[in-house]
């Protein structure tokens, strides 16, 4: 089902933004933001998860706390018909946070969680059975969950 455009109004724009920042917001304080009843934000809302605008709400969780504390971004060249097999593997490691395919001379942009430079030289063996690796270490974010807002707006005031 695609979503009709005419429906994505002013109002929906703000209150899908007010549910990336935290989507455990009470419909009501999200209705007060916006100057709608908890009902009518909930229908709304109802109608962009049928559209597929919202396809899923999450947890976040700081993986240092956990054991996780080095992000490394692997990128990997593969040649030939491996991509199913690549494919296949980083969906079955709980290391990899997010996979991408990639246009350019890299076919995968791999991010990784990981306990130790031990274990990065490990994930990296496997994943070098199926081409060449390079790997970057992240130092700090720069941006962090940035809010998708409506074409040309503004960040609304909280």
């Amino acid at each position: 089902m695609s979503f009709d455009s005419k429906v994505m109004d002013e109002l929906n724009w703000r209150i899908l933004e007010l549910l990336q920042e935290d989507a455990r917001t009470p419909y009501s304080e999200i209705g007060r933001r916006v100057g709608l009843s908890a009902p009518a934000v909930a229908e709304r809302v109802r109608r962009m998860e049928d559209a597929g605008v919202i396809t899923a709400y999450r947890a976040v969780v700081d993986p240092g706390k956990l054991g996780y504390g080095l992000e490394f971004f692997a990128r990997l060249r593969v040649s030939g018909d491996k991509h199913a097999a690549v494919r296949k593997l980083v969906g079955q490691l709980p290391e990899v946070l997010e996979c991408w395919h990639v246009t350019g001379e890299d076919c995968y942009f791999i991010r990784l969680r990981l306990e130790s430079v031990g274990h990065l030289e490990e994930l990296l063996r496997r994943l070098s059975m199926y081409g060449n690796t390079t790997t970057s270490l992240v130092l700090s974010k720069t941006v962090d969950h940035r809010v998708v807002r409506a074409p040309g707006s503004e960040p609304s005031p909280a």
